[in-house]
């Protein structure tokens, strides 16, 4: 395959035709004058910023979003190519840097493929369109009668046949249309179909450069000696001996701490080691993680801000045959991504650019300006691969890190974080405790559900109570209500947000009432999703392909949970066996996702397979623990991640959908812990509600 990718650099947009339509131009210089003829043949054909495709029959597809491993820089590219009917082995990548053009290049909510599918389809169906219009020109012929297919444009009179690439120079020169007219999806050949990923190659032979890689000529090394408690500030700092280390060419105190920059990162390194440093005391200096749970099960004794209230839960409790009460309690997590934070900056000539690998090019734009004060034409943000993200790298701290050291400098400088920084540094997916009241009538049918959440402050309640309110299941009497405590501990949004802890407690609820009104798990849920087909549509799947109610090996047992989330549908159905000296085994994973319209199978199973063993993880070993006023996790020996050892077998399966494509990055990761626990309890009859298992399991 001759695909290879490449990073754009350098841009620059005009105008074309009467529609002013915005192409995009890749370092190649050609005009043309309205209502004049071409001064210059053109090389490139650009009719929106998306494609670009060269006489050499090469095409460019601009990435405007991140990828982080989540395979987009394969998927989107499947999109365009599509309607555009190009020759695969023909396609090229280029990262889009930020640009108002592409509207929101947030990469998040799983939502790459579900915004950008109809913008990538229109693209590449209007570069079809002009150039079958151009090749129509070029045999004075109707466009009716010309067909693409693989790069080239066909000719049904006389079945001659000319390549995308010859056709660049008319093609230009055309008017952009406003309407085309795009596939009917029986009739794609290209999306629906598993396709190696294009930058799989360089990612094995390591020529794929993350943030970490990145380096500019005369490019400086920086790194930080951060505040280390919540609460905290600088109170002095002596650098005589840091400034006495070879290659340490600067020391400065910024907003995070106190930065030595050097040539290169050992440099910089030792030059920190040398740092004397003294901090004022904070608030939070005796703070700990007992002391936050206590605050948030205090805190559950507040009425709340209601989200949703259905029905009469008072009246419904009397009424009820029998009644459960149940506390949850979840841990703050980190994201801990392979690649730890990383930023280049430079500051020359009254610009800031910025080399970030950023899931938010939008708010490194907005931590640079906030930092120079300069304007919007002043600041320039490059986009780079991302050595995994998860949403940590939706923030912008270490953007602006990067930005404060590079006032300091008249080079570029490159900030960087070791594992232990980054993970005492995070933006930590809450801590949350969940009260759930649940009644059942003498026929064990739910009555009513009453759901009250205590979690730490943010802008929105939704990081720890996101789809709490969607219960799907009919249960007629509903109160859904949250309380937000004041906490110093950064958090942000995690893989699925608070669909995590969410699904968690509303599946394992669920399954209690099935147990404990002896109901298969499995009936009762379908049950009461009789009005939600796509809920019962996976979780049918999921039991069939688990051969849920077959005969088990002894010790061994299942659990199920299916959850919606980010528009998608997802089924779990897990297999645990107990040894003899009675430790629990995660045996396999049944998991079953409908997300519409799948553009690239193979990327979908990697996603659902990620999104499995991320899940798994935070619910064996995830826990950030407070002590002191600081994280007193460091690096993977004390939070841990899944091990080969510990890996079940996963069994992926897709439902087949004509529906809009949706998210699939983040929809496993919900409903897999709930399955676990309730295979836990089915097996062991042991309900777990505080996470992690750790040592509950043995």
């Amino acid at each position: 395959m001759s695909t290879s990718t490449h990073h754009l650099s350098r841009r620059e947009f005009i105008k074309l035709g009467s529609g002013s339509t915005v192409a995009l131009i890749l370092g190649i210089n050609w005009t043309l004058a309205k209502g004049k003829d071409v001064e210059k043949a053109p090389t490139l054909f650009s009719p929106n910023a998306y494609l670009s495709i060269s006489n050499n029959d090469s095409i460019t597809v601009v990435m405007p979003r991140s990828e982080m491993g989540q395979k987009i820089y394969t998927a989107l590219p499947m999109i365009l190519a599509e309607e555009l009917e190009a020759d695969w082995n023909k396609i090229k990548v280029v990262q889009g840097d930020l640009n108002q053009i592409f509207g929101s290049q947030t990469t998040g909510g799983s939502a790459s493929i579900r915004t950008q599918y109809d913008r990538l389809r229109r693209a590449g169906a209007t570069a079809k369109t002009m150039l079958v219009q151009a090749a129509a020109q070029e045999w004075s012929i109707n466009p009716n009668d010309c067909w693409a297919a693989e790069g080239f444009v066909y000719n049904k009179v006389n079945k001659q046949k000319l390549s995308y690439g010859s056709l660049v120079g008319i093609a230009a020169s055309l008017p952009v249309p406003k309407d085309v007219v795009l596939k009917n999806p029986q009739e794609f050949r290209i999306i629906g179909k598993a396709y190696k990923s294009l930058d799989g190659l360089a990612k094995i032979d390591g020529s794929l450069k993350y943030g970490y890689d990145f380096k500019v000529p005369n490019m400086l090394t920086a790194v930080v000696a951060r505040i280390p408690r919540y609460g905290n500030t600088l109170k002095d700092f002596d650098s005589s001996d840091a400034l006495k280390i070879p290659g340490v060419k600067k020391v400065a105190s910024i907003s995070s701490g106190v930065a030595v920059i050097a040539e290169d990162t050992y440099s910089a390194i030792q030059g920190r080691k040398k740092l004397k440093l003294n901090w004022n005391s904070g608030p939070f200096d005796e703070l700990d993680s007992k002391t936050i749970s206590l605050r948030l099960h205090e805190a559950l004794k507040q009425k709340g801000t209601i989200l949703k209230q259905d029905g009469n839960v008072d009246a419904a409790k009397i009424a009820s045959s029998q009644t459960w009460d149940l506390t949850f309690e979840v841990p703050y997590l980190d994201h801990a991504p392979q690649e730890p934070n990383n930023c280049t900056a430079y500051i020359h000539e009254g610009v800031c650019e910025v080399w970030a690998p950023t899931q938010s090019p939008g708010n490194a734009f907005w931590g640079a300006k906030l930092i120079t004060g300069f304007k919007d034409e002043q600041i320039k943000i490059h986009t780079l691969r991302i050595g995994g993200g998860f949403g940590r790298r939706l923030q912008k701290d270490y953007v602006e890190d990067a930005v404060e050291v590079a006032l300091h400098m008249d080079q570029p400088v490159k900030v960087v974080r070791m594992r232990s920084e980054d993970i005492k540094n995070g933006f930590y997916r809450p801590a949350s405790v969940h009260q759930v009241s649940v009644g059942v009538d003498s026929d064990g049918i739910p009555t009513y559900w009453e759901h009250h959440i205590s979690g730490p402050s943010n802008d929105s309640s939704s990081i720890f109570t996101g789809g709490a309110e969607n219960l799907a299941y009919a249960i007629p009497n509903q109160k859904i209500s949250y309380v937000m405590t004041d906490l110093p501990v950064p958090i942000g949004a995690w893989r699925s947000v608070g669909n995590t802890q969410t699904a968690y407690v509303n599946e394992c609820v669920i399954d209690v009432i099935a147990r404990r009104t002896k109901q298969d798990p499995v009936v009762l849920r379908k049950n009461l999703l009789k009005d939600h087909p796509r809920h019962l549509g996976v979780l049918n799947l999921a039991a069939k392909k688990a051969n849920w109610g077959s005969e088990l090996p002894e010790n061994h047992a299942r659990g199920v949970a299916v959850h919606y989330s980010f528009q998608s549908y997802v089924a779990i159905v897990a297999e645990v066996s107990k040894t003899l000296k009675g430790k629990i085994k995660v045996e396999k994973i049944t998991a079953v996702i409908d997300c519409g319209t799948v553009i690239n199978p193979d990327g979908v199973h990697a996603q659902v397979e990620g999104g499995v063993v991320m899940a798994l993880t935070a619910a064996l070993h995830g826990e950030i623990t407070i002590l002191d006023g600081q994280v007193k996790q460091s690096n993977f020996h004390n939070y841990p991640l899944l091990t080969m050892a510990e890996m079940p077998e996963i069994s992926t399966h897709i439902v087949k959908s004509t529906e809009a494509p949706t998210g699939a990055g983040e929809p496993p990761v919900p409903p897999t812990t709930p399955a676990l626990m309730n295979a836990i309890a089915a097996l062991t009859g042991n309900r777990i509600t505080k996470l992690p298992l750790k040592d509950q399991l043995n």
